[in-house]
């Protein structure tokens, strides 16, 4: 849960950025279940996830302002009720699982980290949850082994991204597929992953994603012109070709009472250009965006914080941390051709504050944001927020 101040107007895409405003925002952020299953001399794990975003659905209206102050209609109450996790995964003589159904992408830190006492500040990283969907869910199949306890291996495959969704603002994040009943995976992706545990309370690693997005759109009209268009047939001249490729490294680290963790992403759509030009044409019934997409983007992010509670003499129960987080984001890093490379979506947040956590279930955090975009011409944002959550 979130008590927010704001000293910035809600339209950040206006001339010179945001409105000085005097503002609070309160927020029931999210709400986890999680339900598990065991058949433990077979080694089978069942495993489903429902997350209540935002106090639950219903029917809203939001401003839109990246479509020129719209107001749009959506068939929730500030959020939604999403199935993020169904699975059912085999083991084989501990060293060796495979797992088939909905599950987390294994790539970069959030999708594995993502609990509220795991990382520091009242909010998840903002330069990562930007650029990709945060938490990311997919539909598709994993392998994954463990090497004598230090080393970690997974591979997946899953459905791709829909490109109508890609946008100046979130670059490739809105292209996750939850528009639409069936999730559409004629373009699949492919996701490897390792982590290295050299020591207790050490974890890095790397990953990479790729995959095809033209042809998982609502319409095929991703789609190449020629003279031998056949009516029969869907996109007779075949599809454009737009992989998206990302890699990130992560770190996360907890000794001597001293916490810390970061993750650097980069990432590059191909035609990126063609894909601007076909969504400036969707319809608005779609629901997105439609602003040029960036061929590359670019994110990196660090907290540290150190637990002072058995220096003020609080027991192990209790951990105290002072923090600092690092975020630089740019969703528009690179473009093509004649896209404008707009400053406003090159973001840099600094947040400092104080971290609670009782028993490593309950936490009640403080912090204070300083936000500044890629042009001095825009307004800086300010943000103080107060968060309690807990893990059961």
């Amino acid at each position: 849960m979130h008590f927010a101040h704001l000293d910035y107007g809600p339209n950040q895409n206006r001339d010179g950025g945001s409105q000085d405003d005097d503002r609070f925002v309160f927020d029931q952020t999210r709400f986890v279940l999680e339900l598990e299953g065991f058949m433990l001399q077979e080694q089978i794990l069942f495993e489903a996830e429902i997350e209540f975003e935002h106090g639950g659905t219903g029917s809203a209206m939001e401003l839109e302002y990246e479509e020129f102050g719209e107001y749009e209609q959506e068939v929730e109450k500030g959020g939604e009720v999403v199935l993020e996790e169904l699975y059912v995964q085999k083991g084989f003589l501990d060293y060796f699982s495979i797992r088939a159904g909905r599950f987390y992408v294994a790539f970069g830190q959030l999708n594995d980290y993502h609990l509220p006492t795991h990382y520091l500040a009242t909010r998840r990283a903002e330069s990562e949850s930007t650029i990709t969907p945060a938490t990311w869910d997919e539909m598709g199949f994993e392998i994954a082994s463990k090497y004598l306890h230090w080393m970690q291996v997974r591979a997946q495959v899953v459905n791709g991204l829909d490109s109508t969704g890609f946008s100046s603002q979130r670059w490739i994040a809105s292209g996750h597929q939850t528009r639409f009943e069936e999730i559409r995976a004629t373009d699949l992706a492919y996701v490897g992953r390792v982590d290295f545990k050299p020591i207790q309370g050490v974890n890095f690693g790397g990953s990479v994603y790729h995959g095809e997005t033209a042809k998982n759109r609502p319409k095929p009209d991703l789609i190449n012109d020629c003279d031998d268009d056949n009516p029969d047939k869907v996109a007779a001249c075949g599809y454009i070709s737009a992989p998206l490729t990302m890699v990130d490294g992560h770190l996360m680290f907890d000794v001597f009472n001293v916490r810390g963790q970061g993750t650097v992403i980069w990432g590059r759509l191909h035609n990126a250009d063609l894909i601007s030009e076909r969504n400036a044409r969707l319809s608005n019934n779609l629901n997105v965006l439609r602003s040029p997409v960036a061929e590359e983007a670019l994110a990196y992010w660090w907290e540290l914080g150190v637990d002072v509670a058995p220096y003020i003499g609080l027991d192990e129960r209790h951990e105290l941390e002072p923090f600092f987080r690092y975020d630089y984001y740019d969703t528009m890093y690179k473009t093509r051709g004649s896209l404008f490379d707009n400053p406003r979506f090159e973001r840099t947040v600094l947040t400092g504050g104080l971290s609670y956590t009782y028993r490593d279930a309950l936490v009640t955090k403080l912090d204070y944001a300083h936000r500044t975009l890629g042009d001095s011409e825009f307004n800086e944002e300010n943000t103080a927020t107060l968060a309690v959550g807990f893990v059961y």
